[in-house]
């Protein structure tokens, strides 16, 4: 992903959230996906599909039980 990609999925996450907080920042050595943070906290990954031109972008996050309580 590049920088302009990275700006328009943080944009997105930003309005769909209604979170100025989250921030969107890409991943050392790694050019498909970029790491996503509310404030300081990592929550999760945005991952680039780019299957048969159509580009679409999955965004992963794991919610620990622990997290719950």
């Amino acid at each position: 992903m590049d920088k302009n990609e990275i700006a328009k999925v943080e944009a997105y996450l930003r309005r769909s959230f209604s979170n100025a907080a989250i921030r969107v920042v890409a991943r050392p050595r790694k050019t498909d996906s970029a790491e996503v943070y509310i404030g300081d906290e990592f929550v999760g990954v945005v991952f680039l599909d780019d299957e048969d031109g159509d580009r679409s972008y999955n965004f992963t996050m794991a919610i620990l039980d622990s997290d719950l309580e």
